[in-house]
């Protein structure tokens, strides 16, 4: 074989070995905004009502399954090795349901038969902000609605909540952040609905 051709048939092993060592080099993680299941339940009583958790809103910029993270005031960075589980709309409301049911003691029909003796609180959720600093912080903003869907005057309950929870560690950490940040919400509106349920005089819980 020619000098030429021995050159060129190693230029092409070694390129086919960079692709293959670029294609194996770098395995995706997932992660899921829901919390383990093994948490103790609200010593409350059990809500007399059901619960019908609505899709959440998500801002398009963060709309995606690879997570978004901030680089400083301005920068950011897609992720495509860290990415969610599912759609980041769904882990948001399926995080927020679970919660909500463990709190309330009750059951989110969405998707199911409207009970006919139990009345039904629809819970609507529109993500404004949900920033993550890795290595130090997540910041969660949004507005959420409360009303009964059998309410004759369709009154509703409206309120913005604003949220932030350290993040010291590496992602898992970062994703651990943003569980609790969903938790001390689903706190919120599940104090609320209560109050919401006893009294349609019941105002917003204030902003600690």
């Amino acid at each position: 074989m020619s000098f030429p051709a021995r050159a060129s048939l190693r230029a092409i092993t070694l390129t086919v070995a960079l692709a293959l060592s670029a294609c194996a080099s770098a395995p995706v993680h997932y992660y899921t905004l829901v919390s383990p299941a093994a948490q103790p339940a609200s010593a409350q009583p059990a809500a007399p009502f059901a619960i019908d958790v609505l899709p959440v809103g998500v801002p398009a910029q963060i709309d995606q399954q690879a997570m978004v993270v901030r680089q400083g005031d301005s920068g950011v960075a897609v992720l495509d090795d860290e990415r969610w589980l599912a759609p980041l709309g769904d882990e948001l409301r399926a995080a927020l349901s679970a919660q909500l049911v463990r709190r309330l003691g009750t059951q989110d029909v969405a998707g199911l038969t409207r009970p006919v003796n139990q009345s039904v609180l629809g819970i609507r959720l529109q993500i404004r902000r949900l920033d993550a600093w890795p290595g130090h912080a997540v910041q969660l903003e949004a507005d959420w609605s409360l009303g009964f869907a059998q309410d004759p005057n369709g009154v509703r309950l409206t309120c913005h909540t604003r949220l932030q929870e350290a993040a010291s560690g590496g992602y898992a950490d970062l994703v651990r952040a943003q569980q609790l940040a969903i938790a001390s919400l689903a706190g919120r509106i599940a104090d609320d609905a209560r109050g919401w349920a006893q009294s349609r005089q019941h105002g917003c819980t204030p902003q600690a």
